[in-house]
């Protein structure tokens, strides 16, 4: 049997850290820390997987960062089928809410596909989308966005008028350095 780290990846497709080699990783759906509550199916390495299109964006975000102390920190890249099916099938039992407090508090969990916070085919099935936050080089923490990795709610928003105005920057930063470098909101 071979394991997701192992697995040969189709030539347009690479590890992200073999090519943007400072990078923080923290693969949510590998663990429990995420709106499910479990190891979603499909990920069973803590690997950042992307087009080589995209990863070379991303290094240029990177290296943009980096000259102002900070650095990327990846939550979910390119997504397998069977980890969309799995949130679909999640999606379909309305009695497991166990993440509801954490994760979609506002939000009642019949509604999370029809107000597009989850989708039955996920862009990030072509290795082209990706999950992430900016991080402090030095301390390794996130810069407060206002909201966590897979909030889903009006907070999480990217113009959202809840939050700071730091928190608001650092979303601005966010999304106008991906921009600039090729990738959409």
């Amino acid at each position: 049997m071979m394991t997701f780290s192992q697995a040969k990846l189709a030539k347009e497709f690479c590890y992200v850290d073999s090519i943007v080699k400072n990078i923080a990783l923290e693969m949510r759906y590998v663990g429990e820390d995420n709106f499910l509550g479990e190891v979603v199916d499909g990920y069973l390495s803590p690997k950042a997987i992307l087009t080589k299109k995209a990863t070379h964006a991303l290094l240029k975000v990177q290296r943009e960062l980096n000259g102002f102390g900070l650095g990327l920190k990846i939550f979910d890249a390119y997504r397998p089928q069977k980890a969309v099916d799995h949130f679909v099938r999640w999606g379909r039992d309305l009695l497991d809410t166990k993440m509801k407090a954490i994760y979609y508090p506002t939000v009642e969990k019949r509604h999370l596909f029809r107000d597009g916070y989850i989708a039955k085919k996920s862009g990030h099935s072509r290795g082209s989308t990706v999950d992430l936050t900016i991080i402090d080089l030095e301390t390794k923490e996130a810069l407060d966005m206002g909201s966590s990795f897979d909030f889903f709610g009006k907070l999480s928003w990217v113009k959202n008028r809840e939050i700071t105005s730091q928190q608001r920057a650092n979303r601005m930063l966010l999304n106008s350095v991906m921009l600039k470098h090729g990738f959409k909101s």
